[in-house]
């Protein structure tokens, strides 16, 4: 495969981990990792070396790291038992289908069904969904800072 075809399929990989930075169907920071690993091995890492893809690396289990503790986080602090963290999930990827407005009402309702059926506590899970929705939008704000810094980094190592 030619350079040329090598680097725009890294460019479509960094642009879909963009994507999945809020998707939850995509693994977005390390699928933005993997297209800047790709983009520095077709450039023999001249550009991008070894201590810049060491730092991107860094940063992707940075984020996540923060993903999974920011979700379980949102949860615990709402007192939620696993299966709202589960339901919460589950509603995140069955709310896909349904654009932005599944996005957002996806976990909550997800984590409120499955704490209701757990627990048989509507208020218990109310706050499990509440936290969980809490949860899950500071991990996608994470995500998104820490992509966007990995572009940073990458940008700034490509022009220095």
């Amino acid at each position: 495969m030619s350079a040329q075809v090598l680097y725009a399929v890294a460019g479509l990989m960094i642009v879909l981990g963009l994507a999945g930075t809020v998707l939850p169907a995509l693994p977005g920071v390390p699928l933005v990792f993997a297209g800047m690993l790709l983009a520095a091995w077709v450039g023999d890492f001249v550009h991008i070396g070894m201590l810049t893809v060491a730092t991107l690396a860094v940063l992707t289990a940075i984020a996540v790291a923060i993903d999974l503790v920011a979700s379980a986080f949102g949860t615990r602090i709402a007192g939620a038992s696993r299966w709202a963290f589960a339901g919460a999930a589950i509603g995140a990827l069955l709310g896909l289908f349904f654009g932005l407005a599944g996005l957002l009402i996806g976990p909550f309702a997800g984590a409120v069904a499955a704490e209701a059926l757990a627990t048989h506590n509507l208020q218990q899970a109310a706050r499990a969904g509440i936290g969980a929705s809490i949860g899950l939008l500071f991990g996608a704000i994470g995500k998104i800072a820490l992509a966007f810094t990995m572009l940073g980094v990458f940008g700034l190592a490509l022009l220095l």
